[in-house]
């Protein structure tokens, strides 16, 4: 194997540490620390600071050649690369997609576009429907994010989605991640796109890490800035090849590596696959208040009218309504869970605190 050479900095620690994650997605902060921080400098210049002119060092280039040249026969078709799909359905792929699977996401993106095919037709309904479209998609606070965008959309675009990053960060709830994402892929800009499954490729093709830091850091925006393609065209195919050579090949936990196009050129390899630096902690679920707050929402989705407060913390025999069956169907599996009603307690008040439900007359309900 021939493992790319880059500066001693990529080989080794950073030096820069991520800090405490403090905002959403693509938001993240850092602290610098000074040892070596010259050489930090050295990693990759800053975004768009290399002279045209000057050619991609060779191990880049080759990698700038396989992996796009990859994708484009391994590619999935899914909907939201297609030609025929519009800026606001490349928006509402990349806030569903985020920390959620594709699997999940294709079913409830059709059924989306298929409701509200532009930002105007979800603008117009209640920011409850939005929730209660949103399904079983996980951090359902994304939902009223992409409603609140559809409205500033509409009422400041004209209904178009932004074309710059600079426009797409005005919207709220849209990180730096989602605002590159949409520039690039919806209308083909140079902007380095920097996910989970592109950190990565990045970690193990150049740095020789077995997997990225637990939080984005400066050094590995760098990295991307370097990496990227000049031509815009070529920047976006990059963009989209690593990020699926990330989800199909590079896995976290089984990588895939007799089927890499670039596995004569990867570090990690090079360097005999050594373990990652850290234990990556998975996310529990049952027990936790993200549990019990999904079976409170859940009630409420079903339910066309408010659902009275008390029925939350015991079992009843019947209720009233049309849409009685499901809600009781709904509640039957919350009360199934044993909880108790301080943490009952605690999961109201944090979905009426985060907007995804709204306390009136008759009881709670998603948001008007």
């Amino acid at each position: 194997m021939h493992p790319i050479t880059f500066p001693p900095l990529l080989m080794e620690p950073s030096g820069i540490h991520p800090a405490e994650h403090s905002g959403s997605r693509g938001q993240p902060t850092y602290r610098l620390i000074a040892p070596r921080l010259e050489t930090i400098e050295t990693l990759a210049p800053a975004p768009h600071s290399l002279p045209r002119s000057e050619s991609p060092r060779p191990p880049v280039q080759r990698l700038q050649l396989s992996i796009p040249e990859w994708f484009r026969t391994a590619a999935r078709d899914l909907p939201w690369r297609r030609p025929e799909c519009t800026p606001w359905g490349v928006l509402v792929s990349e806030i569903m997609l985020q920390q959620t699977p594709v699997v999940r996401v294709l079913p409830v993106w059709e059924q989306w576009m298929a409701r509200w095919p532009d930002a105007a037709a979800l603008a117009a309904e209640p920011a409850g429907e939005a929730v209660r479209a949103w399904g079983r998609l996980g951090y359902p606070r994304r939902a009223l994010r992409l409603h609140a965008a559809a409205v500033a959309i509409q009422s400041e675009h004209d209904g178009r989605v932004p074309d710059t990053v600079q426009h797409l960060l005005s919207l709220p709830g849209i990180g730096s991640y989602t605002a590159a994402a949409v520039a690039a892929f919806a209308f083909g800009r140079r902007e380095p796109v920097v996910d989970t499954n592109i950190r990565r490729v990045h970690a193990r093709a150049v740095s020789g890490k077995a997997l990225p830091a637990p939080t984005l850091t400066a050094a590995e925006t760098r990295l991307a800035n370097f990496l990227l393609p000049e031509n815009a065209g070529e920047s976006v195919q990059w963009n989209a090849g690593v990020m699926e050579l990330g989800a199909l090949v590079c896995t976290a936990r089984s990588p895939k590596c007799g089927q890499c196009p670039v596995r004569q050129e990867c570090a990690w390899l090079a360097a005999g696959s050594p373990p990652p630096d850290y234990v990556p902690k998975g996310q529990s679920w049952a027990g936790t208040d993200r549990q019990v707050r999904g079976a409170v929402l859940a009630v409420l989705r079903a339910a066309e009218h408010p659902v009275q407060r008390e029925l939350f913390f015991a079992a009843v025999p019947g209720l009233d309504g049309s849409d009685g069956g499901q809600v009781r169907a709904a509640l039957r599996r919350l009360h199934v869970l044993g909880v108790d009603e301080s943490q009952l307690e605690r999961a109201l008040a944090g979905l009426l605190a985060d907007g995804l439900a709204e306390s009136v007359a008759g009881g709670l309900q998603l948001p008007a």
